[in-house]
């Protein structure tokens, strides 16, 4: 069997700050600037710009999982 990688492999960030930013972003439709200061309001240190990263990258996939259900 082949194992595949997880969406998030490579990334500084626990997969749980990712989901949660890029959640907060499709769900709620929070601008990037405002998900960054709620991350920093949790301790956790992170440039707008890297969230759309996040967000360009796991987006679909979160859209994907979230119609599923």
């Amino acid at each position: 069997m082949k194992k595949t990688k997880s969406l998030y492999h490579g990334h500084r960030f626990p997969a749980s700050v990712i989901s949660c930013a890029v959640r907060w972003h499709f769900r709620f439709n929070l601008r990037l600037r405002d998900i960054e200061e709620l991350l920093l309001e949790r301790g956790v240190v992170v440039n707008y710009e890297t969230i759309r990263c996040w967000c360009d990258k796991c987006g679909a996939a979160f859209a994907g999982r979230t119609k599923a259900v």
